[in-house]
């Protein structure tokens, strides 16, 4: 059995810990918060401890752990990734924030374990499947990913419910969005870029957000045209966002918006995840596209119920491990998501939920 320890027990996390249990690993879960931790219904066999890694995280509760996986804000990644390092234990995160996985790229550096930002959806699944479709093709000319993290039944003007972190979602509509325009590396502003575009036959808008290619735009970069990521929503919400974020200027006071939306919009466990991933490029000298799409609902897996959310980005984490675990994925060193083949990935007991 392979120890491996999760640190955050919020909704993502507790399903980490949960679907690993359930698959055999032996879990230790941590969080800063003792009364939340106990007050969770887990499985038996679930370790808990409280740490505040806020102050840093001992190396030494790392020890004898095959895996730490952080399911914790991104500005808590540093002080996870370095204890890790310093236990030699693999280490396995769900961060989009740009800034933080060149910190864990660093100390990925000479590593004698395996780094492996980006875990999650987007960037995650995504990037793997839109790799592998670039492949399919003699020249690749255009990458574009949408994914839209979404209700089933949307109730409000924003078309909104808080599905996964609330600090992330803020973080995502306000730092700069990495792109490949013309065949240059570039920087574009968040909630800019705005598209419509249906699937299923439901109409959706898009828009970029940050984080969401992972390492796409450096392998990428001098390969294709063009290369983006945009977030999908129901339409009028991204014209909202900007009245609060720019208008307002609530982008200055960052706790002044997640407060608003802890306390105004609902979470809900009646979720949808719509992803499209759409290449074009050359075959035989003729301009082809091929697509990966896919709308995920929450549904009974692995032992319980998941919501989308946690369907698509905790079960991607644990699919992840278990291919490192299988030897089917680099065991050292930073490991990008491009590094994963995709039919592995889904011939996976966790992946599979993206078939």
């Amino acid at each position: 059995m392979k120890q491996v320890t999760v640190a955050g027990a919020g909704k993502i996390g507790s399903a980490i810990a949960e679907l690993l249990h359930h698959g055999g690993y032996g879990v230790t879960l941590l969080d800063c918060h003792a009364d939340h931790l106990q007050a969770l219904v887990l499985p038996e066999g679930i370790k808990r401890r409280t740490v505040d890694i806020a102050k840093g995280l001992d190396a030494e509760l790392l020890n004898g752990q095959f895996a730490v996986l952080s399911a914790l804000p991104f500005h808590l990644t540093r002080n996870i990734s370095k204890a890790a390092a310093a236990a030699g234990t693999h280490y396995l995160d769900l961060t989009e924030d740009v800034a933080s996985t060149k910190d864990v790229r660093a100390l990925a550096e000479g590593a004698s374990s395996a780094f492996i930002p980006q875990c999650g959806l987007a960037p995650g699944f995504v990037s793997i499947a839109a790799h592998d479709l670039a492949q399919h093709f003699d020249e690749v000319e255009t990458i574009r990913l949408r994914v839209g993290a979404l209700p089933r039944f949307p109730s409000n003007a924003l078309g909104y419910n808080l599905t996964w972190s609330t600090e992330g979602l803020i973080n995502e509509y306000i730092e700069p969005c990495e792109a490949i325009v013309d065949g240059r590396r570039v920087l574009v502003p968040a909630l800019d870029g705005v598209e419509t575009l249906g699937v299923d036959g439901v109409t959706y808008e898009a828009f970029n957000t940050s984080g969401g290619l992972g390492s796409l735009c450096e392998t990428y970069e001098g390969k294709v045209r063009e290369l983006n990521y945009r977030t999908m929503r129901y339409p009028g919400h991204r014209d909202i966002m900007k009245v609060l974020l720019s208008d307002l200027r609530l982008s200055e006071r960052r706790h002044i918006l997640q407060d608003i939306f802890t306390h105004a919009i609902p979470g809900t466990a009646q979720d949808l995840v719509v992803l499209s991933v759409i290449v074009t490029g050359l075959k035989d000298g003729k301009l082809q596209q091929e697509t990966v799409a896919r709308s995920i609902e929450a549904q009974d897996f692995m032992g319980g119920f998941r919501t989308a959310i946690q369907l698509t980005t905790a079960g991607s984490i644990c699919a992840v491990l278990d291919l490192l675990v299988e030897g089917k994925i680099p065991t050292q060193g930073f490991v990008r998501q491009e590094d994963i083949p995709l039919a592995d990935y889904l011939a996976n007991r966790y992946g599979k939920i993206y078939q």
